[in-house]
Order: C-alpha cells, then sequence, then structure tokens
C-alpha cells in the first residue's frame, strides 16, 4: 500500500473517533473506523487498524482512559472509562449554571468545553442541562480579568488598587464608585485569598488603611491593577483561619464580630449544622433546646437571619449583643408605627 502523506496521523485520528463518538452505549467497528479514514484520505488496512487499537488501548492504561473491545455478533470498540466520568461532568455543568458571577455567554462557552469530555451521545446530556434554569447571571465579563489579576498579584506578593463599585440612588443601572477617605476612589489592599459564597466571590485583603481584614465583591471591582508594593498584613493571615472567617462573615455582611451565644429549639438541629457546620459544638439545653457559641459579625443581615428562625432562636449573650437585637427589632416596630 502507498505512504499517504497522512498515515503518520491515523493513529490520532482513530482516538479521536473513539473519544468523540463512542461511549459504554455507543461502538465503532473496525470497517467503520476504516471508512471514516478513507474519508479524511487515509487508506487503512484491516490488520493495520487492529494494531493501532492494540497500541491505543496499551496507551490508554497509562493516560486515564480504556478502550473495550465488545465481541458480540460484531465486534466493536468504545471507550469506556474516561478521566472523567458523565456523573462529574455534569456536577462542572450544575456548578457552571449556579454561579451568577459567570456570565451567560461564558457558560455556554464553558459547558461547551466540558461537553468535548465526553462523547457527542452523552453531550447531549449536558448541553440540556443548560436550559434547565434561568438564573441572572453577571452580564460582564471583566470578574475573570480582576481574579487573574488577583491571582498573579497574591504569587506576586504585591498588593493590588482597584475602583469599587455601588448603585447609584435613581440612576437607571447607573453604578458609581465608592470613595476611600485617604487615596479617593481608587482602593488599594493587599490581597491574601479568594472565596466562594452565596453565589458570589470575594476577595479578602488586608487593607492598610483600616489596619484590617476586609473582604471584596469581586465582581464589584473595576480596573484591577498589581501594584510595585509588597503585600501587608502577613503576621495577620499567618494565624487567619479562613473557614472560621467565612462562617463568621459571609452570607452576613460586615460588623463587629462577636462570640455570642445563642439558644436554638431542638427544631433548628439542621438549620444550625447547615450554617455552622455538622461539627459545631453544641449543649444540651434542659429536653427541648440547645445552645452554642458561635463568633458572628453583629449586622442587620445576622439579626435578620435570626429573625427568619422566629422564636426557635434566642441570643442569651454578651449582653450588648441582645441590646443591639433589641434595638433593630424596636427600630423596625417603630417604622411602621408611624
Amino acid at each position: 500500500m502507498a505512504k499517504s502523506s497522512r498515515q503518520k496521523q491515523k493513529l490520532l485520528y482513530i482516538l479521536k473517533m473513539l473519544m468523540e463518538q463512542t461511549d459504554e452505549n455507543h461502538g465503532l467497528t473496525v470497517a467503520q473506523i476504516i471508512e471514516q479514514l478513507s474519508d479524511m484520505g487515509i487508506p487503512a488496512e484491516r490488520k493495520s487498524v487492529y494494531d493501532d487499537l492494540e497500541v491505543l488501548e496499551q496507551f490508554g492504561r497509562d493516560c486515564g482512559y480504556e478502550i473495550i473491545r465488545n465481541k458480540t455478533n460484531t465486534t466493536v470498540y468504545y471507550i469506556g472509562r474516561r478521566q472523567f466520568q458523565l456523573v462529574e461532568l455534569k456536577l462542572l455543568v450544575d456548578s457552571i449554571q449556579s454561579s451568577k458571577f459567570i456570565t451567560l455567554k461564558k457558560s455556554h462557552e464553558l459547558i461547551s468545553k466540558v461537553e468535548s469530555l465526553a462523547s457527542v451521545h452523552e453531550g447531549k446530556q449536558l448541553q440540556r442541562q443548560v436550559y434547565v434554569s434561568n438564573r441572572v447571571k453577571n452580564p460582564t465579563e471583566t470578574i475573570y480579568y480582576a481574579v487573574n489579576s488577583i491571582h498573579e498579584a497574591i504569587s506576586q506578593d504585591k498588593k493590588i488598587t482597584f475602583f469599587y463599585t455601588e448603585w447609584a440612588m435613581g440612576g437607571a443601572g447607573e453604578k458609581i464608585y465608592k470613595r476611600r477617605r485617604r487615596d479617593g476612589n481608587r482602593y488599594s489592599v493587599s490581597p491574601w485569598a479568594l472565596t466562594w459564597d452565596d453565589e458570589n466571590y470575594y476577595l479578602v485583603a488586608f487593607d492598610d488603611e483600616a489596619q484590617a481584614i476586609r473582604h471584596y465583591r469581586v465582581d464589584k471591582m473595576e480596573r484591577v491593577e498589581i501594584s510595585d508594593a509588597a503585600r501587608d498584613g502577613r503576621d495577620v493571615f499567618d494565624k487567619f483561619d479562613m473557614a472560621l472567617y467565612s462562617k463568621s462573615v459571609f452570607g452576613m455582611f460586615g460588623g463587629e464580630l462577636t462570640t455570642v451565644k445563642l439558644r436554638f429549639h431542638k427544631s433548628m438541629i439542621g438549620v444550625v449544622a447547615d450554617r455552622f457546620g455538622k461539627n459545631a459544638c453544641v449543649v444540651e439545653d434542659g429536653d427541648e433546646h440547645f445552645t452554642l457559641d458561635v463568633n458572628v459579625a453583629l449586622s442587620p443581615q445576622f439579626f435578620g437571619w435570626l429573625f427568619g428562625l422566629s422564636d426557635k432562636v434566642q441570643i442569651i449573650a454578651p449582653d450588648t449583643a441582645v441590646g443591639m437585637y433589641k434595638e433593630e427589632l424596636e427600630r423596625i416596630v417603630q417604622m411602621y408605627n408611624r
């Protein structure tokens, strides 16, 4: 047989066919492989294809996939094990879909790339999931560039500067920059970590101006630039517990971090596990209640979370936290008594 200029590519094209077209329920015969190679201008004999498949079988065992030879009435070949199984790809797709900070356009692009990790037949199952959720997505892709700059700054041990936005009153979708006390509109902080909470991406950083740890919604950060200045706050972050900080702050926004004792009705044990973790140290308090000491940010959002649990939860201590909650409740009652 005359050598084709594409003969050396034959092995790769066979692997591509198997990856794209086969799975546990869909296989290719040697005759079908030869036919597709012929359509590409690559002539092949049966023996050479069998040899190629044997090489690919051995190669696959070292590379995280498996080629199965199924001998029934007709012998077919298919990819039986891949680096990602279908259920794992579905989890990735669901994560992309549920992320508000990923734009609709980027969601489709990422899901299309995830699909390429499965066969075309299984990929259809992933594509259908694109339409399951009708979530509000971030309309801009600036967050990707911001995240990239933040990661680079952390790896280079540098500060970053940026503008932080908020919605303007009365403006039709208009954003304005929040003003700093010292540096005008541009923020300057030392980035230390990125975390994902309540469907949003956050930067956790050391704020030189406040001399404290602060967090910022990445989708509200614009014109992120890496500074020439080295990061500050290393001594603070050497003792920093990211998991504890997230439980205390995220989802309840800013406020003074305080250890509070809460008394719950026993029916709230699932709520406590979801909020503070399954290993939260609860103490029985009679037959119907239990108590829990937690570090939380005292804020209207935290008090709103308590109010949502009605009379199933009570702040026991400290007195300052009890007083702040009472003042918040009284302020709301007065608003409706006007």
